[in-house]
């Protein structure tokens, strides 16, 4: 994955959104990842729940954190 450029505004994960994340979505499929590994979705305020109900649904979702509270794991990866 390229590295980020320091002036890109991080942005939600749902489709089409290029709003600003406000939420950080952490989760791992059981089925693919080992339980230490957290993949991650960013989340606008409008897609906080939709997000959160697809990977909880799923039996995926780990954690919803704000945006500037998260810190991320070693180990896990940033997915937009």
């Amino acid at each position: 994955m390229n590295s980020p450029d320091a002036n890109e505004i991080p942005t939600c994960s749902g489709k089409g959104c290029r709003d600003a994340a406000v939420w950080v979505l952490a989760w791992n499929n059981p089925k693919l990842h080992a339980p230490e590994r957290l993949k991650t979705w960013l989340s606008c305020e409008a897609h906080r729940e939709h997000l959160s109900q697809f990977l909880g649904v799923r039996g995926f979702l780990k954690d919803v954190v704000k945006f500037e509270e998260w810190v991320q794991p070693e180990g896990s990866e940033r997915q937009s």
